[in-house]
């Protein structure tokens, strides 16, 4: 399978790739999604013959997997088992942190909050800059001290 890696990232002049807000929105749901949908098979294992479930089939265990993933929990559907419960958990933990950083890509694209990477980006140029400056600086001061020291040795040559 071939990537264009224009679309996913564009590196910039210091060699840092910047990842686009849509191919890392894409791939967070992907995986999320991904997750839940092999997570419902352990559920569904834990659950499907247990007295008192009420998660019957595959669908239920997907439904729940992403009411606890999204921190919304219906209620409709829940695990009575121990091991349901620590699938559901786990989801939970998992989907809260996939969810987040998803939530937190469209609050940039909507807000657009302050890029740090961009703010690294200025300041790597700015001490770029003022290093360059401090070597002609240093190199100025290097002929100064050199133009002094020959005025210091012309002057006990003569004195």
């Amino acid at each position: 399978m071939l990537v264009n890696k224009e679309r996913l990232y564009k590196t910039d002049q210091y060699g840092i790739r910047n990842y686009s807000l849509l191919a890392l929105g894409a791939a967070g749901v992907c995986l999320l999604y991904s997750v839940i949908a092999i997570f419902a098979f352990g559920l569904l294992y834990f659950e499907a013959g247990a007295a008192n479930s009420n998660i019957k089939t595959y669908v239920d265990a997907f439904w729940t997997l992403q009411m606890s993933a999204s921190t919304i929990g219906f209620g409709d559907h829940y695990p009575v088992t121990i091991g349901g419960r620590t699938v559901v958990a786990l989801m939970f933990y998992v989907g809260v942190g996939l969810v987040g950083f998803i939530g937190a890509l469209i609050a940039e694209r909507l807000l657009g909050f302050a890029d740090t990477n961009v703010k690294n980006r200025e300041l790597r140029q700015q001490n770029s800059d003022i290093l360059e400056r401090t070597k002609i600086l240093e190199q100025k001061i290097d002929t100064l001290i050199a133009g002094v020291e020959d005025t210091q040795n012309l002057c006990k040559d003569h004195g």
